[in-house]
């Protein structure tokens, strides 16, 4: 399942708005795809923690490359998600913000395809999988 959510980067003179596909399978039932996109093309794909993403719209959360924390400011009520990207030459930082409101019905929806504390990873095929390889 997907959602396609307009979101803003914030830059030093202002906010850019684009859309986030935010999608949930309920075969790695921790993790939520962000993919930041221009038109058809992929800016940006960043996997978030489930759990996290849903705290993060209650309180800040997260530490290093990721971290969430509610935003009301400007009378808007948003998620805040600051993102560092690292190669090897540079370190680059990001801010984004999302609807919570549209964020929660999303998050919602996943937890109808897995419900909280139900998700399960069966390490055993995870292992057989890679051994495979």
């Amino acid at each position: 399942m997907s959602a396609l959510i307009v979101v803003r980067l914030e830059t030093a003179t202002g906010h850019v708005y684009f859309l986030a596909r935010f999608s949930y399978e309920g075969g790695d039932p921790y993790v939520v795809q962000a993919e930041f996109l221009d038109g058809a093309n992929v800016l940006a794909r960043w996997h978030f923690d489930r759990q996290m993403l849903a705290e993060g719209l209650h309180r800040p959360v997260g530490e290093g490359d990721v971290t969430f924390r509610p935003d009301k400011g400007s009378g808007r009520d948003e998620l805040r998600v600051e993102l560092i990207g690292r190669s090897a030459d540079e370190q680059d930082s990001a801010v984004v913000l999302v609807d919570a409101p549209v964020l929660r019905g999303f998050l919602d929806r996943t937890y109808a395809v897995v419900a909280a504390g139900a998700e399960f990873l069966d390490l055993d095929k995870l292992l057989d999988e890679f051994l495979a390889r």
